[in-house]
C-alpha cells in the first residue's frame, strides 16, 4: 500500500484497527482488493516496483519465476550433492501440503515412506536461508510459549505470496476473483499471509490443538499477553475451535482475521485481513 502511495488508507486502516471501528464501506472494498493484489505480487522489491509501475501481472510473474529458479540454483550451491534433491523435494511439497485441511507438516507426503531423518536437513536449510519459516505447536499455553513448542509437530509456510502464487502457477484473475476452483489452496495460502505479517512485526508465531481436534491457526504472545488467532479466507467467522480455546484459556481477547469489517464482540477483535500488519 505504502509503494503504490496509499499512505492515508494505511493511516485509517491502523485508526479502525485500534479504535475497533468499521471502516467505510468504499474503503474496506477497496483495502480488500489491495490485499487480493498483494496476495498474487507479493512484497518483494523488484515485483512491487514493476507492479507499481506498469500493472501488468504477466510480467510481475516472469520476475518472480526468475526468482524461483535463482533460489533452485541456490541449492544447487550450498547443498552436497545427496541434498539438493531432498531440498528442492521439500521446497516444491510445502506448497502442496499449504492445500491440505491440515496444514500440519507431514514427511511421509514428500515421498512415500518419507522420514523426519531424511528431509529435517534439507528443512533446516530452507529455514536458515528465509525461503520458508516453521511454526511449531504450542503443547501448553503457559509463558514463555518457547517452553513448550513441540519439535515434532509443525506447519511450514512459504516466505512470499507472490513466490507462492508463481510456484503453483496461479493465474492473477482466479485470486482477485477468489474462484471456486481454489478452494482447497485459500486456507493454507490466508495462514500463510497472516504468518508473514506477524513475523514481520516481529512474533513468534505458534499453532495449538486440543486432543479432540480443535485447532487455533496462531497463539502469539502480544504486549505481555498470550492471544489466539483465527483465520478465515472469506467471511465465515464461525470458529468452534476458537470457543472450545477461550472456554479453557480464558484469554483477555482473541482476534478474529477474515474478509468482514473491523469490529469486537464475544471478546473478540474483528480484524480484516489487510489489517494484518496492524497486530
Amino acid at each position: 500500500m505504502l509503494a503504490l502511495g496509499e499512505d492515508e488508507l494505511v493511516k485509517k486502516i491502523k485508526d479502525c484497527f485500534s479504535k475497533n471501528s468499521p471502516m467505510p464501506s468504499a474503503l474496506h472494498d477497496k483495502a480488500m482488493k489491495l490485499y487480493r493484489q498483494y496476495l498474487i505480487i507479493g512484497g518483494m522489491p523488484e515485483p512491487v516496483m514493476q507492479f507499481n509501475q506498469t500493472k501488468n501481472y504477466t510480467l510481475v510473474r516472469h520476475t518472480q519465476d526468475t526468482i524461483l529458479a535463482s533460489y533452485f540454483n541456490d541449492m544447487s550451491k550450498y547443498n552436497s550433492l545427496n541434498e539438493i534433491k531432498k531440498t528442492r523435494l521439500a521446497y516444491g511439497n510445502i506448497t502442496v501440503q499449504l492445500s491440505k485441511k491440515n496444514t500440519r507438516f507431514i514427511y511421509k507426503l514428500i515421498k512415500k515412506g518419507g522420514r523426519a531423518s531424511e528431509f529435517e536437513n534439507a528443512i533446516e536449510w530452507l529455514c536458515l536461508s528465509g525461503i520458508v519459516s516453521q511454526v511449531y505447536k504450542a503443547e501448553k499455553i503457559k509463558k514463555p510459549l518457547e517452553n513448550y513448542r513441540d519439535i515434532d509437530s509443525f506447519k511450514i509456510y512459504v516466505s512470499d505470496l507472490g513466490l507462492l502464487c508463481a510456484k503453483k502457477n496461479i493465474l492473477a484473475n482466479d485470486i482477485l476473483y477468489m474462484v471456486d476452483e481454489l478452494n482447497d489452496f485459500k486456507g493454507g495460502m490466508t495462514e500463510n499471509y497472516v504468518n508473514m505479517q506477524l513475523i514481520a512485526n516481529g512474533y513468534t508465531t505458534y499453532y495449538w490443538e486440543s486432543d479432540r481436534g480443535a485447532e487455533i491457526d496462531f497463539v502469539i504472545q502480544r504486549l505481555g499477553q498470550i492471544i489466539p488467532i483465527e483465520v478465515k479466507s472469506a467471511d465465515n467467522t464461525k470458529a468452534k475451535s476458537l470457543k472450545v480455546y477461550m472456554e479453557n484459556y480464558k484469554p483477555v481477547y482473541a482476534i478474529k482475521l477474515s474478509s468482514k469489517n473491523f469490529g469486537f464482540e464475544d471478546n473478540k477483535k474483528i480484524v480484516p485481513l489487510y489489517a494484518g500488519f496492524c497486530i
